[in-house]
């Protein structure tokens, strides 16, 4: 079985910063690109950073220059570096990773259980 869990979120107040971590456990073989999306209420599910296996990155127009995306193989775990933060980036933030739990096996997309992000003074 596979894994992942996310921490960092919270309450902070607009300008402030948060560090979101994602960590997958498991019977994991190899991680290929991985990913954070966030939902606000009553609206999509959408993107905000992905990561490939090569570390080339892509962001949302609306994080770009404030939020980062970055990885430790090692660790199995991708963060996001958020920074001044909006009251328009409270939403629950979901990270996603295609993995492989074998090798020569497919890789699959496995999703974290999200972690709630409020930005309000």
């Amino acid at each position: 079985q596979v894994q992942l869990v996310e921490s960092g979120g919270g309450l902070v107040q607009p300008g402030g910063s948060l560090r979101l971590s994602c960590v997958a456990s498991g019977s994991i073989f190899s991680i290929n690109a991985m990913g954070w999306y966030r939902q606000a209420p009553g609206k999509q599910r959408e993107v905000v950073e992905g990561i490939t296996g090569g570390a080339n990155t892509n962001y949302a127009d609306s994080v770009k220059g404030r939020f980062t995306i970055s990885r430790d193989n090692a660790k199995n775990t991708v963060y996001l570096q958020m920074n001044s933060l909006k009251r328009e980036d409270t939403a629950v933030y979901y990270c996603n990773k295609r993995m492989s739990t074998r090798r020569g096996g497919p890789f699959d997309v496995y999703w974290g259980q999200g972690t709630q992000v409020t930005v309000s003074s």
